[in-house]
């Protein structure tokens, strides 16, 4: 059974911590953590860092509002660092960013089209979503409809969906894609102004992907 005394603290009493987003699997912060840290993050479920250069613990959100709700705590081969799987709450960075790790040193065949990962884009997009919620901004199409209610946007999920069967009616697969796009967008919206997020429905779509339901 783990034990939080068992983990091989440095010299100056902390350890590498890091956190991960529990379904999109990004990286968002790089930290540390010392024995309080630890036992902080686990005792409250929101994850506590150790900061060197204030000498103290804190609270990832204490004032931004932007918490890391731990979903596991992992350790690896040596016990010297710790790996937080989290929900994160609007964004990781102070700089605005989802992830502190936004700035690319090098990525192989640069100019090869990627494709990126639905899931990470559709969980990035949501927590921008709680952030304008939370954080209005003038002229902001997102705080337009959180300002107008849940039936402004159910209606625009509505004529979403209708722009989606026309286009594929159609067979026009551009249209469609920006039909798709669109309705996406206004069901995140719709998402957060019901208290749903893509972590509850992930873990319903591992259930109908049980084989042996299939």
């Amino acid at each position: 059974m783990f034990k939080v005394n068992e983990l091989k603290f440095d010299k100056n009493g902390v350890i590498i911590a890091v956190s991960q987003d529990w379904l999109s699997k990004e990286v968002l912060i790089v930290g540390v953590m010392n024995e309080e840290a630890v036992l902080k993050t686990l005792e409250t479920g929101k994850v506590h860092y150790f900061s060197r250069s204030r000498n103290q613990l804190w609270l990832k959100g204490e004032t931004s509002g932007h918490f890391q709700l731990l979903k596991e705590m992992r350790y690896d081969c040596e016990m010297n660092s710790v790996l937080c799987l989290v929900e994160q709450t609007g964004v990781a960075c102070h700089t605005g960013n989802m992830s502190c790790f936004y700035q690319t040193a090098y990525k192989i065949n640069q100019d090869s089209e990627e494709t990126a990962d639905i899931g990470s884009l559709l969980l990035h997009e949501h927590n921008i979503i709680i952030d304008r919620r939370d954080n209005p901004v003038d002229g902001s199409y997102t705080n337009y409809l959180l300002d107008k209610g849940i039936d402004k946007t159910l209606k625009k999920v509505g004529e979403e969906t209708s722009e989606v069967i026309i286009a594929a009616k159609n067979n026009d697969k551009i249209e469609l894609t920006y039909e798709i796009a669109d309705l996406l967008y206004h069901l995140n919206v719709a998402m957060v102004q019901c208290g749903v997020n893509w972590d509850g429905i992930s873990n319903e779509i591992k259930k109908r992907n049980n084989p042996e339901k299939k």
